[in-house]
């Protein structure tokens, strides 16, 4: 038996990979996050596949119906929003399936920190000004490592990603200024990225607190920070060596 795990994307169900929407049309029973997952995936299934709503179930049940479709000898999918690598809660679905002797297969989809990127034109490596990313979120009722509060990653001074921390902009200020930050810090916001009622909000750290209250965004948004971040950054003169005319690799030589 096996249940495949499938990245459902962003929101746009444009942005699911092939390998996932193939798996999805020829699923005889979808699990999928009501609440996250988009529906106009689903009038991509078969018309006789049962259809699952899990938001209302916790993890022994989903794992219990997922398992008795299986053993009636279905093709499952458990249909996950984003990236299922990415606050997706799979490690704890597997280690139950394992269990039973249940394979899983797992396949990627695109996530929200990069439909994120997409939206607001971000390249969140520059050369000469950053090249790391950190991908987060703020300490809330699920408590972070000790090593891996946000003041410690911030003290990095890279691009950061944060995920679930749209209610908790004070403390993402708070942390940020305790790490080195600057007032003027570029921060791009964007609420639901790539449905249709996607929000862009482009501010500072300083404002971001108010600029997020201001548009009512306090959940299913991706906080982004860092210089990458910044509006006029087509405007500055940073360059990869990959395309530069006097940098040689294996399929290009040095152009006089």
């Amino acid at each position: 038996m096996k249940l495949f795990i499938v990245g459902a994307g962003p929101g746009d169900p444009d942005l699911i990979t092939v390998k996932g929407l193939k798996l999805l049309k020829e699923a005889d029973a979808i699990f999928y996050a009501d609440s996250l997952v988009n529906d106009a995936l689903l009038t991509e299934v078969k018309p006789q596949a049962e259809i699952i709503k899990t938001a209302p179930l916790h993890l022994e049940e989903i794992v219990d119906r997922m398992e008795g479709r299986l053993l009636e000898g279905k093709k499952v999918v458990r249909l996950h929003t984003g990236d299922p690598a990415m606050y997706g809660a799979i490690m704890e679905q597997m280690a139950l399936l394992k269990e039973r002797n249940i394979d899983v297969e797992i396949v990627p989809g695109v996530s929200s920190v990069f439909a994120s990127a997409a939206a607001v034109g971000a390249e969140l490596t520059i050369p000469d000004l950053t090249q790391t990313v950190i991908l987060t979120r703020v300490e809330g009722r699920t408590p972070v490592p000790e090593r891996e509060k946000l003041r410690e990653l911030a003290a990095h001074h890279c691009t950061i990603g944060l995920f679930l921390s749209a209610a908790l902009t004070k403390v993402v200020v708070s942390e940020f200024i305790a790490a080195g930050w600057r007032d003027d810090t570029p921060v791009a916001v964007v609420y639901r990225a790539t449905w249709p009622d996607q929000k862009i909000i482009r501010t500072t750290l300083a404002q971001l607190e108010q600029a997020m209250k201001a548009e009512g965004v306090r959940k299913q948004a991706m906080i982004l920070a860092g210089w990458a971040l910044d509006e006029r950054i087509l405007e500055q003169e940073y360059r990869s060596k990959l395309y530069d005319k006097a940098f040689p690799h294996g399929y290009r030589g040095v152009k006089g």
